[in-house]
């Protein structure tokens, strides 16, 4: 009785998702932060100036000025990952839980 159970929640919850999942397989799911207008400004302004160190002409530089560039970068990819602090749920993780806790449950 309790494998009949399972089994037929188990193919209600497949039918259920299956067809979301496949249609929307790369979708990600963000939890929501709050995030002030002096972050957004930062991290706007953080974007500009990769973009803009994207639209430089290495070939002129020196090794010196490369290496001052890359280092920019990482630490402005790093503040803006700092900003983005978000926890981020694919759909697989999304029915491997839920599948977790009908099983457990």
């Amino acid at each position: 009785m309790k494998t009949f159970r399972l089994s037929i929640a188990f193919i209600v919850i497949y039918l259920a998702i299956a067809p979301q999942a496949k249609a929307d397989s790369h979708s990600r799911i963000a939890t929501e932060s709050s995030v002030s207008p002096e972050d957004a400004d930062k991290a706007e302004a953080l974007t500009r100036r990769l973009e803009e160190i994207k639209a430089i002409d290495k070939n002129a530089m020196n090794r010196s000025e490369k290496r001052q560039l890359r280092k920019e970068v990482k630490v402005i990819e790093r503040e803006l990952k700092n900003l983005n602090d978000g926890v981020y749920l694919s759909v697989g993780a999304i029915i491997i839980i839920i599948l977790l806790l009908i099983l457990l449950v």
